[in-house]
């Protein structure tokens, strides 16, 4: 039975997004549009990911080879759950039961005092600090020789690590695509990322020895390779395929934040040239009615005017120039259907 869990987990969660998009379509007397067919597709997407991952032969050899758990969790944790926040099923998943039971819950989780606890819990880890703090420090902590080695020997063990993985990856990815946080942000809570996964990655390559017991108490292994072997195999997937999802975030986030940065770019020059009438009270300017210094010679206020053009003109040159050469490298790698890291 609990080897079958991830099947019927996702099978139920197929079955009510099926319902879910059924009766939005219904009770709006037309199909689902476009953007609801893709992200529809996407969680699906997601779904066989994740039963990828927890069935079938990567499932089978994760206890034998270090390098194939690593895959299995790689899936989880940069596929599965950044398909699943651009998917957004949540309405979908909810729609299907019933309304005198989906009120009388929904009541109870935003305003029952008794969960006022998981309410601030759920707030700070749908913060930026709180979801890669709870990412990173749980990739490190079961990475660690001593509880990586319990999921292997336990199955409710193992079964937990997966649940958090996928628990904290959403958490994690849906900060990535939050309009309102600013892009600098967003660039830098994912380069931080990255840094983690590296470390770690270093640590398991250059390690003098394995690591995790039940891996090298193995008489033999599939392939005939070593213990330490595998275990390096592994931290080499570990660090291309576990950094090349954030990287590509990364790159779409900066192409995003250089495109709006060229936007903005003809405004600022215009404020540069001409700068909105705000004065101070009693200022020369305000005395003569709002116009410029009658004391300044008329040649003096040219060239300044004219100076002020030039730079603002050359600023904006250098700025565009060097938005069209980064957006060069990255347009071919980062455009994608969703637009939703804008």
């Amino acid at each position: 039975m609990v080897d079958d869990l991830p099947v019927l987990l996702v099978a139920a969660a197929f079955v009510l997004h099926l319902l879910g998009e059924r009766r939005a379509a219904t009770r709006t007397g037309r199909p689902r549009g476009r953007r609801a067919r893709r992200r529809g597709l996407t969680f699906y997407a997601a779904l066989l990911t994740i039963l990828i991952a927890l069935t079938g032969p990567i499932d089978a050899l994760a206890g034998q080879l270090f390098w194939v758990h690593m895959i299995q969790h790689l899936l989880l944790l940069v596929v599965a759950a950044p398909l699943i926040v651009l998917s957004r099923p949540w309405a979908s998943l909810w729609r299907p039961f019933p309304l005198r039971w989906r009120r009388p819950v929904a009541r109870t989780l935003a305003r029952s005092p008794s969960w006022a606890p998981i309410r601030a819990l759920a707030r700070a880890l749908n913060r930026p600090p709180g979801a890669w703090l709870a990412f990173n420090l749980n990739l490190v902590f079961w990475h660690l020789p001593g509880p990586y080695d319990l999921t292997l020997q336990n199955t409710y063990v193992h079964i937990l690590e997966h649940t958090t993985f996928l628990v904290f990856g959403i958490l994690f990815w849906a900060q990535v695509t939050k309009a309102k946080l600013p892009y600098s942000v967003r660039i830098g809570y994912l380069a931080a990322a990255m840094l983690i996964n590296v470390g770690l990655s270093i640590v398991l390559a250059f390690a003098q020895h394995p690591l995790y017991g039940p891996y090298a108490q193995l008489a033999h292994r599939p392939g005939g390779i070593s213990a330490l072997a595998d275990q390096q195999i592994g931290a080499g997937i570990m660090w291309a395929f576990g950094d090349l999802p954030l990287a590509i975030a990364l790159a779409l986030l900066i192409h995003r934040w250089l495109t709006t940065q060229e936007a903005i770019a003809p405004r600022v020059a215009e404020l540069a040239v001409d700068p909105p009438a705000v004065v101070a009270a009693g200022s020369p300017k305000t005395r003569s009615g709002g116009q410029p210094d009658r004391g300044q010679p008329a040649a003096r206020r040219g060239r300044n005017a004219h100076a002020t053009t030039d730079n603002s003109q050359s600023g904006t040159g250098s700025l565009s120039r060097l938005t069209q050469a980064v957006r060069s490298l990255l347009a071919g790698a980062v455009t994608g259907p969703w637009g939703t890291f804008g």
